[in-house]
């Protein structure tokens, strides 16, 4: 198969400037595949990502954005007065308070927690991601913090239509044994219909692939990332209002601005 690499850079810089978050190659690279513009293949994706390299390093082409590694350095501060300032912006109540339940968005793919944050991080919900098989420490955490609310549990979650995407969510809600309601915003066999996702042969020898064929008659997988993030959003969206007290959550935000004031008065005073 002959690829116009030229023409699918043109392409897949309009899908990273079509996200109002910073995008991963491997989202990108899937959300191509999707459309049928890459075969769904490892050679693709490697030559995806040194075109789209050399591309941003001849700026023509938008940042990408790589979860697996950062800066790390301490924060740092010219003034008292300037923490403050900073100490007053950042200042936020738990905004979770008086919730009829506590609720958690789970994801299976850890590229997926910068656009939940940026959708939801205004509520203080927690975001989770599995990224596989969770350790038993991440599954106790979880549990923990759920137990220690002291409220019925919700959990959010969307994940790959294939055996191991099924199965991960099952072993962490097996393991944790916290959570009192869930749901399954995506993905399912009628939303890789609805939103014409092209599915890949699934893996035979995958242990797992028996159960997955017996319950939805055929083997195949459909990554989350193929998804576009305005379907996403919207798939969780649904889910999330359907248990959010708006009038709880806007009597919280009165308080913390109030409270925010009166850091902003001593931030005065120290100026």
């Amino acid at each position: 198969m002959s690829l116009d690499w030229s023409r699918i850079v043109t392409q897949a810089a309009a899908i990273v400037e079509s996200y109002d978050t910073p995008v991963t190659l491997r989202q990108l690279f899937y959300r191509l595949a999707s459309t049928q513009r890459l075969p769904n293949a490892l050679t693709a994706y490697k030559t995806l990502s040194s075109t789209t390299a050399k591309a941003r390093r001849e700026g023509r082409f938008p940042d990408l954005s790589d979860r697996g590694r950062a800066i790390y350095r301490p924060a740092c501060w010219q003034s008292p007065a300037e923490i403050l300032c900073a100490v007053s912006r950042q200042y936020r109540r738990d905004r979770t308070e008086h919730q009829p339940c506590s609720l958690y968005l789970d994801v299976e793919k850890n590229g997926l927690v910068e656009q939940l944050t940026s959708w939801f991080g205004a509520y203080g919900v927690p975001v989770l991601a599995l990224a596989g098989y969770s350790s038993q420490t991440y599954v106790d955490e979880v549990r923990k913090h759920a137990q220690g609310q002291h409220r019925p549990a919700v959990l959010i979650y969307g994940g790959d239509y294939d055996p191991s995407g099924e199965d991960i969510e099952r072993d962490f809600l097996k393991r944790a044994g916290c959570f009192d309601e869930v749901v399954r915003v995506a993905l399912t066999a009628a939303q890789v219909e609805e939103y014409h996702l092209p599915p890949q042969p699934g893996k035979r020898s995958d242990a797992r692939a028996a159960g997955f064929m017996a319950r939805h008659g055929r083997l195949v997988q459909v990554e989350l990332d193929a998804l576009d993030a305005r379907d996403l959003h919207a798939l969780y969206r649904l889910a999330f209002d359907r248990f959010w007290d708006v009038s709880a959550y806007e009597a919280v935000m009165e308080r913390e601005a109030d409270e925010r004031a009166q850091l902003e008065d001593l931030r005065e005073m120290v100026a």
